[in-house]
């Protein structure tokens, strides 16, 4: 009898080791949207392109990253979301590129209990903070950062009045509400607001106006190549002005299409975009270097963009979050989902591409000051204003 209970223990502890073996093996899988197709392709591109850099196991668990194109469209990446939520049963998802596609998928992560973080800029997003907004998270700087950027920027240059077009959708509408904002608190005046499609291929009706306008600046409120579009076309109707964009230019493909008209651009952007003339003092520099430095070894010099690094660093976000959440629940499972809500809210200090981020329940952004730089066009390349 002895004998048999002492093989039936060790058959149980087998049993029970080579179960914790699967486990422990279990793989974890996290879904991508990302628009790599429409308007918003020069942010998702770099975004899918940054996917490969990404790690492949973590903590002994196989890392499965699952990628899907939204085309820059809302509803496709809504049915992206539930497709990977239900059918591939993701444990966590990064994505949208674009902010009128993450704004519509906020509903379906509160629905699903999935944690989310965006690669799009608007603080919308994520603020103010309520029962569904607390499941998302993004890397991007929010747009109110790099508004009051901007305004002490024009501020400090003898801006007295400023015009602003934007984007119609929900990017625009951030902006310019920001922009106003903190327009505002630094004593310039807005004298025109226009907006246009992504789409578009003319604005030259609204250009008209703001030139009517005589502003000291204006802020083209717009992201990837569309945002060329109004600063030709100030260029070819003589606005001598300064011209200012956004971080959501923060890529080559811009200055490939605006060419000439796009020099002397001045934008807030992060310190990736200018990672080796940072300081040697920036913790920020060695983190934003090496990503730099493995992307342009697969992609080619100069490749780089500044929104292939958001996807990077969602990525640095979750593998500094996942062994928090293993210790509580194993993937594939709704615990673990909530447990790794829950580790991504309590990220403190951790040093990513574009800043340093530290997580709590009011701010899921998390960056401050160090989280931006000024630059600006020169020669066709991006050069740092101030640090």
């Amino acid at each position: 009898m002895r004998g048999m209970r002492s093989v039936a223990t060790g058959l149980l502890s087998a049993l029970l080791l080579a179960g914790a073996a699967r486990a422990q093996d279990k793989p974890i899988h996290i879904g991508v949207i990302a628009s790599m197709t429409g308007p918003a392709a020069a942010l998702g591109i770099p975004q899918r392109n940054s996917i490969a850099l990404l790690p492949r196991e973590l903590a002994g668990h196989k890392i499965d990253w699952i990628i899907l194109d939204d085309a820059t469209d809302a509803t496709r990446a809504v049915a992206d979301a539930r497709k990977l939520i239900d059918e591939d049963n993701i444990d966590a998802l990064v994505g949208s590129s674009a902010t009128p596609a993450s704004l519509a998928m906020i509903d379906v992560a509160a629905e699903k209990h999935l944690p989310m973080i965006y690669m799009a800029a608007s603080a919308a997003l994520i603020s103010p903070m309520d029962a569904q907004k607390r499941w998302v998270f993004k890397t991007p700087q929010n747009d109110s950062l790099m508004a009051d950027a901007i305004a002490a920027h024009m501020a400090a240059s003898g801006v007295k009045t400023m015009a602003y077009i934007g984007f119609n959708d929900a990017y625009g509408d951030g902006w310019l509400a920001q922009m106003q904002r903190a327009a505002t608190a630094a004593g310039i005046r807005l004298v025109d607001a226009e907006r246009y499609a992504r789409a578009d291929t003319s604005v030259t009706g609204q250009i008209l106006k703001i030139i009517a306008a005589s502003p000291d600046a204006v802020l083209v409120g717009a992201s990837g190549t569309p945002a060329a579009l109004p600063q030709k076309t100030l260029k070819e109707r003589g606005y001598g002005g300064r011209i200012y964009q956004t971080h959501g230019v923060a890529v080559k493909d811009f200055i490939r299409v605006g060419g000439k008209d796009v020099e002397g651009t001045v934008l807030p952007a992060g310190p990736v975009l200018v990672a080796a003339q940072l300081s040697d003092a920036n913790p920020i520099k060695k983190v934003a270097t090496d990503y730099v430095t493995r992307y342009e070894a697969m992609y080619g010099p100069g490749s780089v963009a500044a929104f292939g690094a958001h996807a990077y660093d969602a990525a640095l976000l979750l593998t500094a979050a996942i062994p928090v959440a293993l210790e509580h629940a194993q993937p594939g499972t709704p615990e673990f989902r909530a447990a790794l809500r829950d580790a991504l809210e309590s990220l403190h200090a951790i040093v990513l591409t574009h800043g340093i981020a530290t997580m709590s329940p009011d701010d899921h952004n998390g960056f401050d000051k160090r989280a931006r730089v000024m630059v600006t066009i020169q020669d066709g390349a991006w050069k740092l204003i101030e640090e």
